[in-house]
């Protein structure tokens, strides 16, 4: 999975490390992968001290490093190894000012979707190898209207929760494609989304920070964010649960989508659109130049 380096500090936790630890704790092989190889390596010391014994380690990977995601993409190849699930899981919120990658693209849609494109598609022949493989995407109930075809890197006109909203409806618009495309060429691969609610991460304090409208809230209204465990519940479910299916949508199911059980959620009209999904689907091969063929 990407992401999960987020171990446990003061009252939060990152969704990934949650899903790591359950998953470890079920007896899976767990591949952490994220760009900070301290903290990566301090969560897999977490879970095994949780879990004696578990199948738990760390891999280096930046998303928003193109060079950084092919080659962790050519290290799981060389294993010769399936991959039977992998979570899509890594993101970042915007900054107050428009940052950059170091490949030059706009950092919120470098790291939350190009990314993550780039390496579902040279993680997909491990993918095929497998029995019954799943690709889950983390959304957000934060998605925007539309995407801005004509300036999808928000370079004339940039706000720090545009970035973070446009990149939640393409990753949930790229699920749902990419289940459409597995089924008619005949990957056998399942593509699923799923998003939290709203989970005490560190999300808000590393992104747009606390001063911000995000971090008033995260300050002063606790009980609006359900623990972070909780909130992995859906990607879990997305990633193991057999009545999950391929082009489903799962969140928490009580008050309004922000907590609660796990279960079926709506995506918005845009991630439905099969027209504007095949235009960022192009979009990101030009940018990327990568396919899924």
């Amino acid at each position: 999975m990407t992401g999960g380096n987020g171990h446990p500090q003061d009252d939060r936790s990152g969704l990934g490390y949650q899903d790591a630890l359950a998953l470890a704790r079920a007896g899976a092989d767990v591949t952490i992968a994220s760009r900070n190889a301290a903290r990566g390596q301090e969560a897999v010391r977490a879970i095994r001290a949780e879990v004696p014994g578990a199948a738990v380690r760390f891999e280096t990977l930046d998303l928003a490093d193109q060079t950084s995601v092919r080659a962790f993409a050519a290290r799981m190849r060389a294993s010769g190894q399936g991959l039977d699930v992998l979570i899509n899981n890594a993101g970042v919120m915007g900054r107050a000012r428009r940052e950059v990658s170091v490949d030059g693209f706009e950092r919120v849609l470098a790291t939350n979707t190009l990314g993550h494109f780039t390496l579902t598609a040279l993680l997909l022949p491990l993918l095929k190898k497998a029995r019954d493989p799943r690709i889950v995407w983390v959304g957000s109930l934060r998605t925007s209207d539309a995407l801005p075809f004509d300036d999808l890197q928000l370079a004339r006109s940039y706000a720090y929760t545009a970035a973070y909203d446009n990149s939640k409806l393409a990753n949930l618009m790229l699920a749902i494609e990419l289940d459409r495309r597995s089924t008619a060429r005949g990957w056998g691969v399942s593509s699923l989304a799923a998003h939290p609610g709203v989970a005490r991460t560190n999300l808000i304090p590393d992104g747009p920070g606390l001063d911000s409208a995000e971090g008033w809230r995260f300050r002063f209204l606790p009980f609006f964010f359900q623990p972070a465990a909780q909130g992995a519940l859906p990607t879990l479910y997305a990633a193991t649960d057999p009545k999950a299916v391929s082009g489903g949508y799962y969140g928490p199911t009580g008050l309004l989508g922000l907590r609660g059980p796990p279960g079926v959620a709506i995506p918005p009209a845009a991630a439905r659109d099969p027209r504007a999904a095949e235009r960022l689907w192009a979009a990101l091969e030009r940018l990327t130049q990568v396919t899924f063929e």
